[in-house]
Order: C-alpha cells, then sequence, then structure tokens
C-alpha cells in the first residue's frame, strides 16, 4: 500500500512563497498520476496540480502562472512551489496519487493534508 506524507505547509504573507512537499512511500511516478489538490473551509475539495506519468502538468486557472508541480523520482517526492500567494490560497493542501489501468482507477491514495494559510 502507497503511503503519501506532505510537508512545507505554513503562514505567509500575501505575495510570499511556500514549497510543498510529498513523498511517497516507494517509487510509483512511472505508474501513477499526482495531483496537488486543496480544500478551503465550507468550499470543496479542488484540483490545484497535475503531473502524469508521463510528466505532462495541468493547473487550475486561479494558480497558473503562480504555482509549479515537479518531481524528483529519485526521491520519490512531488513538489508545488507556489509563488505570489494571495489570501484566497489559504486551506489545506492534499497530496493525492492515482492509477489506472484499462481505463479505471485501480488505486487512489491521499495524504493526510497540510494547512497553508496567507493573511493580508
Amino acid at each position: 500500500q502507497v503511503q503519501l506524507v506532505e510537508s512545507g505547509g505554513g503562514s505567509v504573507q500575501t505575495g510570499g512563497s511556500l514549497n510543498l512537499s510529498c513523498a511517497a512511500s516507494r517509487s510509483i511516478f512511472h505508474l501513477y498520476a499526482m495531483h496537488w489538490y486543496r480544500q478551503a473551509p465550507a468550499k470543496q475539495r479542488e484540483l490545484v496540480a497535475r503531473i502524469t506519468s508521463g510528466g505532462a502538468t495541468y493547473y487550475a486557472t486561479s494558480v497558473q502562472g503562480r504555482f509549479t508541480i515537479s518531481r524528483d523520482s529519485a526521491k520519490n517526492t512531488v513538489y508545488l512551489q507556489m509563488n505570489s500567494l494571495k489570501p484566497e490560497d489559504t486551506a489545506v493542501y492534499y497530496c493525492n496519487a492515482v492509477r489506472t489501468s484499462h481505463g479505471r482507477i485501480s488505486d487512489n491514495v491521499w495524504g493526510q493534508g497540510t494547512q497553508v494559510t496567507v493573511s493580508s
């Protein structure tokens, strides 16, 4: 069973930066798409960024140009570099790993989440 552990959250002021990390318990990036989601109080969880097993990336419109998802296969770690942070980026950020087989999800793993707070 794959396990994910996030770190790097914290409190920053508007315009600041944070770099979130998500460490996987084993080598999975060649099989799994990795995602960062976030959930603000009283709001639905939303997809922030994705990196596929092939390395293609996707960003939500709200973070495009400010956030960067990357991975280090040697360290089994995915990162989310967040720049120019805004108060509306405040949320719990979750790492997610999804494996598909024959068009169906065969594994779906979540981390415990890390809090990001941006003050004005």
